[in-house]
């Protein structure tokens, strides 16, 4: 039986940043996520984390290396290519949820699709109708930001995140801006997504309750992955 392909995989992937003095940030990572997977990368400020979302999402490129999303090597894409395949192959999520303020629920989670032209299509409107109803947001449509919790909002954002259909979605701090309560119920729902949609998450978080509850723990340490225990 073949394998399948991964959502991303990084190959010997090292980034230097030279602002003058040449510092060298990631070392050597070797990493492979398989679409259903939930991952979540840990470590210390400083250790890389943000670094390697940064590139696994094409938002950077390395210093040296290989990069490959859905078995495509992306490592050296121009700009405009990159900005294509983050349009169409991923999912953001961050700690601030950068929601429009001037849009309500519903303009806010099609963002992703005015971008392909497809934001007014009864389709796609439906499907996202569709997930917000999943995620409790079906009463809550027309409200703005302003008018929802920060829990609310967030929620919001992983359902943009998902508008596009995207082979891997990665997530920064997703709860870390969050009480726990609603960090918990964020958290779950991105577990419950995970499960039900088979998208691939890559997450990076300081919370060692929600790391130990992915299928599999990064360890950073000084911009290399800390060998298994």
């Amino acid at each position: 039986m073949s394998q399948p392909v991964s959502a991303v995989r990084l190959c010997q992937v090292a980034k230097t940043y030279d602002n003058g003095v040449a510092t060298q940030v990631l070392f050597d990572i070797n990493l492979e996520i398989v679409p259903g997977e939930f991952v979540a990368i840990v470590g210390a400020s400083g250790s890389g984390k943000t670094t390697l979302l940064n590139l696994a999402g094409l938002l950077d490129t390395p210093s040296s290396g290989d990069i490959f999303l859905g078995g495509r090597n992306v490592s050296q894409l121009a700009e405009d290519e990159r900005a294509y395949i983050r349009r169409d192959y991923l999912g953001f999520i961050f700690q601030f949820h950068y929601l429009l303020p001037e849009f309500n629920v519903l303009e806010n989670a099609l963002l992703p699709c005015r971008l392909r032209s497809q934001a007014t299509a009864p389709e796609t409107r439906e499907r996202m109708i569709s997930l917000l109803r999943e995620v409790g947001l079906g009463d809550r449509l027309s409200y703005r930001p302003q008018q929802l919790s920060g829990g609310q909002q967030q929620r919001v954002a992983i359902v943009r995140a998902l508008a596009n259909d995207p082979v891997l979605v990665l997530a920064d701090e997703p709860t870390g801006n969050l009480d726990r309560k609603s960090g918990r119920a964020v958290f779950e729902l991105m577990r419950f997504l995970n499960q039900t949609t088979r998208k691939a998450f890559l997450m990076v978080t300081h919370d060692e309750t929600f790391a130990a509850e992915a299928d599999r723990i990064i360890h950073l340490e000084d911009g290399r992955i800390r060998p298994a225990q």
